[in-house]
């Protein structure tokens, strides 16, 4: 018998040896995600400014128009920095979460990553830069508040806004993010909500705060009965059209990589707009005899805000069908609804970004589903199931943002007032407040 060698020996005992598990290959930049992240990052900022600060100029009085543009851009100045000092860590600290626990980091996020600390140039998150994937959502953390702008525009006071914009950014923008986005452990995480790009937590949350902002502010100083057009659509539409375009980074962007997701996102997105510009020019059209600039911009804004939760889960027939719905609704909303309760939400923040968030998050339930080209729900999750994890994370939204809204303009009341004085509004907020004017004539 001829005895193996001593290498032989080594080597069969290395084969039969149990081998140690393989640990996950360290995550690794990849060029490509990362270009297409900045160009969204850029994409979604240009939303804010120029995008909504222009919708919203040219839809006021020409007496209000730089008080809007002022708004917009100091909202953006101000958020930028509260997002550095706590924001990002209150929203995406992952400290203390658990899956399928709750406890408060379910909630909010940890100061770990207060000043950004630890977001260095060699930090990943995915595939791309953490200071990236910071910048990128910054940019949704600064839109939001601005939001809000459009209801209570025309009447409120500028200091009073921006503490009202640091509290609710706080308060209601933050942690709805945290538990939505941040993972594992997150509360509408835990329940399997499916929101792609934002439906709950940027227009049910910045919707229902304004509606009651304008609410407890209170209506305009002549609505309904004074007549009160935009001044400029021309203004209006090139800023409806930024934010179009700038909707491809938010929502394809969502997909914090350049992959097949991203691709479905853009073409969704641009389905559900065209289809909900339609839709409200075509209701309006029947209701009134006339079709109007202003309506079919504002029904491409409602389409772009229906399609946000599903924007990365539903297919081209889903984007259709939310789409059409949304632009139906929203002009429904807007005009019948706002007028019968009674409620002067001045450029329709509720009726487009609230009702269409909420048709928006509860389609994407029916609409994430295989066989109508979605990408399919988690094994064991049915259709009515995925809606009603839909539904509830919308009531949840709804009551925390209505709180968060209402606590923080009754705090900041008891200090000064809301809204400029009557002389102040009927001088118009240009002057009054900023001793500008929008136009020298």
């Amino acid at each position: 018998m001829i005895r193996p060698s001593l290498s032989r020996l080594a080597a069969l005992v290395l084969l039969a040896a149990p081998w140690p598990a393989m640990a996950d290959p360290a995550p690794v930049a990849n060029s490509g995600d990362t270009a297409w992240m900045l160009t969204a990052s850029l994409l979604v900022l240009m939303m804010s400014l120029p995008g909504l600060a222009l919708f919203y100029g040219g839809l006021v009085r020409s007496k209000n128009v730089l008080s809007v543009l002022m708004q917009c851009f100091a909202i953006v100045s101000l958020v930028t920095v509260l997002w550095v000092a706590y924001g990002y860590s209150l929203a995406f600290s992952t400290a203390g979460m658990r899956a399928g626990e709750f406890n408060f980091a379910s909630l909010f996020g940890g100061l770990d990553k207060a000043f950004l600390h630890g977001v260095t140039r060699d930090s990943l998150t995915g595939t791309v830069p953490e200071s990236v994937f910071a910048m990128f959502q910054l940019t949704f953390a600064a839109i939001t508040p601005a939001l809000i702008v459009g209801a209570i525009a025309e009447r409120m006071r500028f200091a009073p806004l921006l503490w009202f914009t640091a509290l609710w950014l706080t308060f209601a923008y933050l942690p709805i993010a945290h538990m939505t986005w941040a993972g594992a452990g997150g509360l509408f995480w835990n329940w399997g909500v499916i929101d792609f790009a934002g439906g709950t937590v940027v227009h049910i949350n910045a919707g229902v705060a304004g509606l009651v902002a304008c609410l407890m502010v209170g209506k305009r100083k002549g609505w309904p009965t004074q007549p009160m057009p935009p001044h400029n659509l021309t203004l209006t539409l090139i800023g409806a059209s930024l934010l179009w375009v700038g909707w491809f980074g938010f929502n394809a962007g969502s997909a914090s990589a350049a992959n097949g997701s991203a691709g479905m996102a853009m073409l969704t997105t641009q389905i559900a707009t065209a289809a909900a510009a339609l839709a409200w020019m075509a209701v309006e059209w029947r209701a009134h005899g006339k079709s109007s600039l202003l309506g079919i911009v504002s029904g491409a804004v409602a389409g772009l805000v229906a399609i946000t939760p599903a924007s990365g889960s539903c297919g081209p027939l889903g984007a259709l069908v939310i789409g059409g719905a949304a632009g139906a609704v929203c002009f429904l909303a807007s005009s019948r609804l706002k007028r019968k309760l009674g409620y002067d939400d001045a450029l329709d923040v509720f009726g487009v970004h609230g009702v269409g968030g909420m048709l928006g998050a509860l389609l994407t339930g029916v609409f994430a589903s295989a066989s109508l080209g979605g990408i399919g729900y988690v094994d064991g999750v049915t259709m009515a199931a995925q809606v009603g994890r839909q539904l509830l994370a919308i009531g949840v939204t709804c009551a925390w943002s209505g709180v968060v809204t209402a606590g923080s303009l009754w705090l900041i009341a008891r200090f000064t007032a809301l809204r400029v004085d009557a002389e102040g509004e009927t001088d118009g907020l240009d002057l009054s407040l900023h001793d500008e004017r929008g136009y020298n004539l």
